[in-house]
């Protein structure tokens, strides 16, 4: 049975201000059969996504290295023989070796008295304790900051890949972004199978994540846009959550099948099929609207209905149509306005609050991104099983999401993130301090570390975007959001600052920006409780003269 009567009307009997929103309560269902198929598809996109965002963690990490002893080494050199430590300072890995006492010819069993320990030289050669990643094939062993850069590179091929997927999907639709995205991130993830050199596989992330790092944003537009309001919260966590359990059993993958190649192939291979997803996934209701091809979005309202079971009345179509009408008008008078209007920067400048907001919300995703990601890479280096420590971190990723969407709605978004912000910072100082020895204690504190800013991660989005007013919010959220990016392109290059200046200093920064970021939400008010502001001065009067909710 249809539930028209509950869509307002005019004067004259005639339906007004249908939104979308409006007939996905009243009439289509917020989530039914056909919104459960779509996240279905979204999650699997999003489990792809992060395999190939996350992949160069195992095909780009650190090996045991030594310098190869050609005094002692065979043709076929042991990575620990019995005498190493009298030719190398360090038996688990070194880029230096004791010089020698004089020119003696090989000796089988290496002795001592053939080194001078208070002579160091640098490696001329290099032998490997196994040949898992990257570091092996373009010997990289002692190249750390060239090995960690290639994060770095790909993270920055993310920012290229912002305004390219922005036009694809706004010009041809959100369903041709993302199969676009997802099979470039399938046939790219394949070739570089093939990269015989470090400069090839360095161009091959780049491009890419130019060209396919964008599925997880293009997958998360489209479940947005056909979920009821009820469930969009609860949505987004749902995508975070299968981002992690894209990490998790990337890292199970891994272990499985440690060498870069063959996980390279066993990763890749099977996104081919998201070609499928020209096919098998709606294109957005809300793009066709927005570009006037109403015939095409009723046809998918019409089919959501049947898949619901529900019934959807030809007069809320209209509705809807003339609404959309009224608010492309509208839109179109307020950009003839806005022409008139001074820059952003300038209005900004003229709202004191707002901008102190601008100054600081960059400081949250810088550090969020950083620490976020950062934990994520230096994980592999800790002590014990690098692929049980990695799957442990994503694991703990997940109950951040949820209990963040919990406490927001209970406490507030201040108290969750200061709170968050600062365990994470205590977490990481502990961690610091904490015996090698005490294996279960660091990961313990670690995994404490992960879940608190994986509440700030999903506490940090809805914030900031309270903060702002409606007709600039994109793009001052946009602004923070790129910011972020910093972050994100920093946190890959953690592993070699920790290996040339002490190993424990990436959790000190990690720690000192988690501190900071926690004492500058004071500064900003709370928004929970709060109607989104429309314009500048109410956006300054938030926590001032609380708005209706």
């Amino acid at each position: 049975m249809s539930n028209t009567e509950n869509i307002p009307t005019d004067v004259e009997g005639k339906k007004s201000k249908v939104d979308l929103d409006t007939i996905l309560v009243q009439e289509l269902g917020q989530f039914g059969l056909f919104q459960l198929k779509t996240v279905i598809l979204a999650v699997i996109m999003v489990i792809f996504s992060s395999w190939g965002a996350n992949e160069y963690v195992f095909t780009t990490s650190r090996i045991n290295t030594r310098c190869l002893i050609p005094e002692c080494d065979a043709a076929e050199p042991e990575f620990s023989p019995s005498w190493i430590l009298n030719a190398v300072p360090d038996t688990s890995s070194s880029c230096q070796r004791y010089g020698n006492v004089s020119a003696v010819a090989t000796v089988d069993t290496c002795p001592a008295e053939l080194f001078d320990t208070s002579t160091l030289l640098d490696c001329e050669e290099r032998v490997y304790e196994n040949t898992h990643s990257v570091a092996y094939d373009y010997d990289l062993g002692c190249e750390e900051w060239l090995r960690s850069l290639i994060g770095s590179i790909r993270t920055v091929g993310t920012l290229t890949a912002l305004p390219i997927t922005g036009f694809i999907s706004d010009r041809w639709g959100r369903r041709t972004a993302l199969a676009l995205n997802a099979f470039n991130t399938a046939w790219l993830g394949v070739v570089r199978y093939f990269a015989g050199t470090y400069p090839g596989f360095v161009i091959s992330e780049f491009v890419e994540a130019t060209l396919g790092s964008a599925g997880f944003s293009c997958a998360y537009i489209l479940l947005m846009e056909i979920v009821g309001p009820r469930f969009r919260v609860a949505a987004g966590a749902t995508m975070n959550t299968f981002f992690s359990v894209g990490q998790i059993t990337l890292g199970l993958i891994a272990w499985g099948v440690p060498n870069w190649r063959d996980l390279t192939l066993v990763l890749y291979i099977p996104q081919l099929l998201t070609i499928s997803y020209f096919w098998i996934i709606t294109e957005s209701v809300r793009w066709y609207m927005s570009k006037g091809r109403y015939v095409e979005s009723e046809r998918v309202l019409k089919e959501i209905a049947k898949v619901n079971r529900r019934q959807l009345s030809e007069r809320s179509l209209e509705a809807l149509r003339a609404t959309n009408e009224e608010e492309k008008k509208k839109a179109e008078l307020e950009q003839l306005q806005k022409e008139n209007e001074p820059w952003l920067i300038v209005l900004v400048f003229r709202h004191k609050q707002v901008l102190i907001r601008c100054l600081v919300s960059p400081v949250w995703w810088i550090t969020t991104t950083f620490i976020y990601y950062g934990l994520s890479i230096n994980a592999v280096n800790m002590t014990g099983n690098r692929y049980v420590n990695y799957v442990a971190v994503s694991s703990a990723q997940i109950p951040g999401y949820w209990t963040s969407v919990l406490l927001m709605g209970i406490i507030g978004r201040k108290p969750v993130l200061i709170i968050a912000f600062w365990v994470c910072a205590a977490c990481q100082i502990g961690y610091i301090f904490m015996p090698d020895e005490q294996y279960a204690a660091s990961l313990a504190l670690y995994l404490i570390g992960t879940y608190c800013i994986a509440m700030v991660m999903t506490s940090v989005y809805v914030y900031t975007a309270e903060l702002y007013p409606t007709k600039y919010r994109h793009s001052l959220f946009a602004f923070s959001s790129m910011m972020g990016r910093i972050g994100s392109i920093l946190a890959p290059l953690t592993p070699a600052l920790g290996t040339a200046v002490w190993d424990k200093l990436p959790f000190l920064l990690f720690a000192s920006l988690a501190f900071l970021s926690g004492c500058l939400i004071f500064i900003t008010p709370e928004t929970h409780g709060s109607k989104f502001p429309d314009t500048m001065e109410e956006a300054s009067n938030i926590g001032k003269n609380k708005l209706n909710p």
